[in-house]
This record gives structure tokens, sequence and C-alpha cells, in this order.
């Protein structure tokens, strides 16, 4: 059925089934070579940003930031996907197992300045290369036990002392912002707990989790579901009774994804309606006519969004081609808008010397003179969201379980020995025998010194 609303569509808009800028055909035959190279230029021209892998580099981060290393490895684990172009396997598994920490993606470095937000996307990554099958390095931790990692880690954050539950936004209460809890982190967690649910089909501590977070969302409230507003932040001086009403579509994106996945397990009503209606939400709210846009920073022109705010379509297009593959039916309403947001991602693809890097506002029928790694990034996923039509594997059953094919193993215990720096701040340590020995020995030596010196002293004048 996909197949033939593609042919329509193409045939209905048949002056715009090629794009100026990077060459794409919708309509493409056979193994789509035209959408696979415009996804292999915007990967290239990526990855011209990044410099991870070089000598003296840090594998997996990027200037200025360290959540988006995460989204450009599940970029880049879908490319390898839907293409089979491995050129850049081996760098993404070097940043996805370098920033691993202690196997729940909270390494030493950068624990004490990161938000859970911010952990979260680096277990979604790889959670993707768990149901993808992404080759993994033997000796190494398996993807689907570094997202169990980051679970078991972040389920002990959930605070019930303030509005009743909930993730903070931030783990160090040092940081800017640890007042807020937000619909991203809790987002993050509730969807992670249900894609391992899906993955492991474990009816129990996952799809208990999944079930909890989304109930506290709706309780505070992040999400409104008399509208099916999707809220930016709650703030735990009022108790988590006014939203911030900030409107971006990862946050719907990372809720109906969760959704979705709870659906394609359960098969509950419940969870249909919930994704059902966070699609035609984010259908209405960030797409101009078929093209999706990130309207509230892309409506104040070329410099409207910020260096979080501009990857954000990236995250948001590729959940959608995950749901219309879990989902079949919602297709009918996902890949024509994928496919003409991919048109327009094509026709902003004509800045720099090469008229090859792309822009951000994929509306414009021009170059909107915006270009960087994160337009790059938002090109290469909506690129590579629409080769999911032409692929019969993927759409007959979605990304694999454990049960389908999925070859990453579980590890339940996984992240349950790190470290966090954190800890330290919420409960002071017994002590114990050693901690007495060892004020026992350094009261000797304090004391010895002393008197030593006492006798210097004497003996000296």
């Amino acid at each position: 059925m996909i197949r033939s609303l593609i042919i329509a569509l193409g045939a209905f808009t048949a002056f715009q089934g090629i794009a100026e800028g990077i060459p794409l055909d919708i309509n493409d035959p056979g193994p789509f070579e035209s959408i696979k190279n415009a996804a292999a230029t915007a990967a290239f021209n990526m990855m011209s940003y990044y410099h991870g892998n070089e000598s003296g580099q840090i594998p997996g981060k990027l200037p200025g930031t360290w959540w988006t290393g995460g989204e450009m490895c599940m970029a880049l684990v879908q490319y390898w996907y839907w293409t089979g172009d491995t050129s850049y396997n081996d760098v993404t598994r070097q940043a996805l197992l370098w920033q691993k920490g202690h196997n729940d993606y909270l390494p030493d470095n950068y624990t004490q300045d990161l938000g859970n937000d911010d952990q979260v996307f680096w277990g979604l990554a790889a959670m993707t290369a768990a149901e993808l099958n992404f080759p993994e390095e033997d000796g190494q931790p398996s993807w689907v036990s570094l997202a169990q990692g980051v679970f078991n880690t972040q389920v002990r954050e959930w605070d019930t002392k303030n509005c009743h539950g909930g993730l903070r936004w931030q783990r160090n209460p040092l940081n800017g912002g640890w007042n807020l809890k937000n619909s991203v982190s809790n987002g993050g967690l509730f969807q992670l707990s249900s894609r391992l649910a899906r993955y492991l089909k474990d009816n129990h501590t996952y799809v208990e989790w999944a079930e909890k977070v989304w109930d506290w969302s709706v309780s505070v409230p992040l999400i409104d579901n008399s509208t099916w507003s999707v809220y930016d932040t709650v703030n735990v001086d009022d108790q988590c009774k006014s939203p911030g009403r900030d409107q971006w579509s990862y946050n719907y994106g990372i809720y109906l994804s969760g959704a979705a996945y709870m659906y394609n397990l359960t098969t509950e009503n419940k969870w249909k309606d919930v994704a059902d209606n966070l699609l035609n939400s984010t259908i209405r709210l960030f797409f101009k006519g078929m093209i999706l846009s990130e309207v509230a920073c892309e409506s104040k022109g070329a410099v409207g969004c910020d260096g979080n705010q501009d990857t954000f379509k990236s995250l948001t297009s590729s959940w959608l081609v995950f749901v219309a593959s879990i989902m079949p039916y919602t297709a009918d309403a996902i890949i024509p808008r994928l496919q003409q947001s991919a048109i327009g991602a094509a026709k902003q693809c004509t800045g720099l010397a090469d008229h090859k890097h792309c822009g951000q506002r994929w509306y414009l029928d021009k170059f909107d003179g915006t270009t960087g790694m994160h337009e790059e990034m938002c090109a290469l996923s909506i690129f590579s969201a629409i080769m999911e039509p032409f692929d019969d594997k993927h759409k007959e059953q979605g990304p694999l379980t454990a049960d389908t094919g999925g070859t990453s193993k579980s590890d339940p215990t996984a992240g349950t020995g790190s470290q966090d720096p954190q800890d330290n701040h919420k409960l002071p340590r017994e002590i114990g025998t050693a901690d007495r020995a060892g004020a026992a020995i350094i009261t000797v030596v304090v004391s010895v010194s002393w008197i030593g010196m006492m006798l210097w002293m004497v003996i000296g004048d």
C-alpha cells in the first residue's frame, strides 16, 4: 500500500519529484540510488565537521556539546542500515564505546555537567544500534546492555520528594536548571523503557516504568491529554503545577515513539489512542504544509534556532519513520510528509562552494544561508528515513527484537556498579572500621611530627 501511495504522490507532484540542489528522486526505482546518493552527500558533509577520530581528539565529543554526539551516532547507524554503506561504522562504534562510561553513558569527564536528557540520547543511540543489528565489538558491552545501563542509572534519579515523581532536567544540584523537570528527560526514559520492553519482551520492569513515567507526565502536566500538547518543562518550586509552554518537535516525537512501541508490544487501545493523538498534534504543529519545520525557532529567520534546536528535526524524522513501521496504518500520514520534507531539504542543499551543503528551513525554495553539522545531520536523517518504504524486511517487522533476529544480548545489571559523582552528595557515608583505623594512624603521625618539631626548636635554641 505504501508503494502505491508513493507512486500516486509522485504523479500528483511530478514537478517536485526531482529536487534542485542535491539530486533527489523520491520515485527512484530499483535500489533507490538517488536517495542513497543524497544521504551519502549529507553524511560526508556532516562528518567533515567531526574530528573526534583524529589524533589527540575525543571520540564522540562534538565542539561545545556532548549529547549531540549520541544523536550523530544514531543518524549514522540508521544511515548504515538503510544504505549498506559501512564507511562510518568504525568511527560510529568507536564513539559509542568511548563515551560508555561505566556501561551507562556517564563518563567521568562529563558527568558533573550532564542532564538526564544528555545521557538518555546516548542510551537511545545504543538502543537503535541493538534494534538494527549494528555490528558489535568483541570484548565490549552489547548495545542493549548499554541501553539497560542508562535505564538502571536513570530510574535511581526518579524524584518522589518533589512533584510526586519525575526526573529532574539536571543530575547535579549545582547546575542551572536543577529546579526543572522536563519533557525530553522524562520522555527519554519513557521511550527507552518502551523500547527495552519490546526488544526483550519484558512485561514487568520496563513496561511498569514506561507506564509510571507516562502517568506522571500527564499528571503534572508536561502533557495535556485534553489538547494533546506537550510542554517543555515544569518547575519543582511550584510543585510542577505550571508548565513552560515552549513547543519543540522532539518533545512530541519522543513520547509519540514510546507510545507506538508500547502499542506494538501490548496492542492496548490506551497506547493506540496516545500515539494517534500525539501524531495528529505533531502533524498539526510541526509541518508547514507537508514539510517538517521546527516552527518555534525557524519562524525567527536564519539565526532563530540555537545549537540544540537546529538538531531536533533529525530526531523527529527518525522517530516518525519507526512509528510508521511498527504502527503500519500511520504510514499513510507519515511517509508522504517525510518524502516532501526530503524534497525540501534537498532544495536547501545548495550552500558553500560545492553547492551541496544543506540549510535549515526546508520549506524555502532556496538555500537559507545557514549551514553546519546540525543542518547536515537533519538532512541525513530525513534522506535516510524515506528509504524505509523500499525496505520490505523493515516494513514487515520494524525494529528487531531478541525474538525476531536481534543479536544484541541483555545484561539487566548493566550500570549498577557505576560511580556517579553525584552519589556523594546524596547520602552521608557510614564511618567504618577502616576509616577509624586510618584516622588513628593519621593522629599518631601528626602527633609524632609535632613532638619532633618542638624538640628541634628547643635544641636549636
